[in-house]
């Protein structure tokens, strides 16, 4: 394996199920000695702000993939019921609750960051976040971190 393998993955939805795919994919990452970086934006802040991070639900509404009629997604409680169900799932594959996985994936290696223009937008400061983030950059600078990376956008 080439040892300067590195994976830059931005994170850009907010919810509980999209949270996910970027940790799995980094934690697989890290355990196969490559160099991770995750870049949090728009929504995907929500993933990281201390205010929210233990807070992520699943929205039936809008989500094809639930199989169920759209106008049953949006009645209330929905997204509860979608949410408990999910983190059951999670549970039962034997996977952390989201903030002990960044936890876990930033003591492995990964460096965590986040976007200064939806910093801004969101009006987050530094301390809003989760303290795994390893720093707030501009999109120019983590491009220039991330050269030579594969990049995933989810």
């Amino acid at each position: 394996m080439d040892e300067n393998r590195k994976l830059a993955i931005i994170c850009s939805k907010g919810t509980l199920d999209m949270a996910y795919p970027g940790l799995v994919l980094a934690n697989a990452g890290r355990m196969m000695g490559i160099d991770v970086m995750l870049f949090f934006t728009f929504w995907g802040m929500e993933i990281i702000a201390k205010k929210s991070v233990d807070h992520l639900k699943v929205v039936p509404v809008g989500n094809s993939a639930m199989h169920m009629p759209q106008f049953i997604g949006g009645l209330p409680g929905m997204t509860g019921l979608a949410t408990v169900m999910m983190k059951k799932e999670i549970e039962k594959l034997d996977m952390p609750p989201v903030h002990e996985f960044l936890e876990m994936i930033h003591d492995a290696g990964a460096q965590i960051y986040a976007c200064r223009m939806a910093s801004d937008m969101m009006h987050l400061e530094r301390e809003d976040l989760i303290d795994e983030v390893d720093a707030i950059v501009g999109a120019m600078e983590f491009l220039e971190m991330a050269e030579g990376a594969q990049l995933l956008f989810i």
